[in-house]
């Protein structure tokens, strides 16, 4: 047992530092104090910093990193089976240094990864900091707020130019150009949302992204927001907005949605304002549709065509990467880890942003 352990003495102590950091991750994100601590003072500087250093270049350090990662993980599941194979009377030893490696390897991107971005689970939420806070919703005043929200959709949807088909058609790079400077009129409102954007990145495999049905990711180990730019422009921008939610702490999915319409709407951006009242209707409209179908309906025809138009690409689009297997496969992915950090009802979370935006535009209409 000895000569066994100090053969594979720096595994093992690899392994041992990977639980006790994941150890402390989850004794200690009970503690609301310890954890804002943490983020305020260790996390959020670490990825200021990173994202600083990543920001040098346009090219997404993330999608780089990510394709190295699967390289290299194809190469070591080689080297590994050509080594167990030649190994002959050591077989099981090398098996056990493979697996043992790949596993400190996978832990150590978890605990970096729960370290750095986990912890903002468990920080004082958007919600705690601004007072607005999701609220059950009165079938009236989910419609009230549809309404209010169509109408403001049809006063910006002349204001952007269109395509020969009448959908939205503002190049991407246009759209980027103007992100760091949508967040000032939500930063005004709510000082604690203050930080120096630096900007998003175009993601380079954007079709991979929506197979995954991601519209984009921010990444904790670099500090950058990416967008999948293959997708749907009309919806870029407010995807932008929702990324640059995360960009500053904000780890609740339906909280950075929320932050995406308000941010989106209040910018000055035409085609920022114009996609933030798209993706707010498309919320409030879908709860609306569950709840009276012909009351979502009588509101959606008075939308004009171009609204109409960009609905159904939007739609169309993402139609024909449902039910796929990798659509399936991240989706679960995905799910699994928002419930890992704490957030029990996953992908259903989503839904708590119309909660959010109707407490917040009842007042209002």
């Amino acid at each position: 047992m000895k000569a066994f352990l100090r053969n594979y003495k720096k595994l093992h102590i690899w392994l041992l530092a990977d639980l006790l950091a994941l150890a402390a991750y989850f004794l200690c994100r009970g503690n609301r104090t310890w954890m804002n601590a943490f983020a305020d003072h260790v996390t959020t500087p670490l990825k200021t910093g990173l994202g600083k250093l990543c920001y040098l270049t346009e090219i997404s350090v993330m999608e780089v990193l990510t394709a190295a990662l699967v390289v290299f993980a194809a190469a070591y599941v080689v080297w590994s089976v050509m080594a167990v194979v030649k190994a002959k009377d050591r077989r099981g030893q090398r098996l056990y240094s493979a697996v043992l490696g790949a596993a400190c390897t996978g832990l150590s991107l978890y605990a970096c990864f729960s370290l750095l971005w986990g912890v903002n689970f468990w920080t004082d939420s958007f919600q705690e900091k601004s007072g607005i806070y999701a609220e059950p919703v009165a079938p009236e005043e989910l419609l009230e707020v549809t309404v209010y929200v169509a109408r403001q959709l049809l006063d910006a949807a002349d204001d952007v130019p269109r395509d020969e088909n009448g959908v939205f058609a503002v190049p991407h790079e246009e759209i980027l150009a103007k992100a760091s400077g949508i967040y000032t009129a939500v930063e005004q409102q709510f000082p604690f949302m203050e930080f120096d954007d630096p900007g998003v990145k175009a993601m380079r495999f954007s079709r991979l992204m929506s197979r995954m049905d991601f519209t984009g990711f921010y990444c904790a180990y670099t500090g950058e927001s990416n967008v999948n730019v293959d997708s749907p422009a009309c919806m870029l921008p407010s995807t932008i907005a929702h990324e640059l939610a995360h960009q500053r702490g904000i780890a609740s999915e339906q909280e950075c949605n929320f932050l995406a319409v308000l941010a989106a709407t209040t910018s000055g951006e035409e085609e920022y304002v114009y996609s933030g009242w798209l993706k707010a209707f498309i919320h409030v409209g879908n709860a609306l549709y569950r709840l009276s179908p012909d009351l979502y309906w009588m509101i959606r025809e008075q939308l004009p065509e171009g609204v109409q138009a960009d609905l159904a690409y939007n739609n169309a689009y993402w139609e024909q990467f449902n039910d796929t297997v990798v659509q399936k496969a991240s989706t679960t992915v995905y799910d699994g880890l928002l419930k890992s950090y704490g957030d029990e009802r996953g992908i259903q979370s989503y839904g708590t942003v119309v909660d959010m935006l109707v407490a917040y535009y009842k007042d209002f209409t």
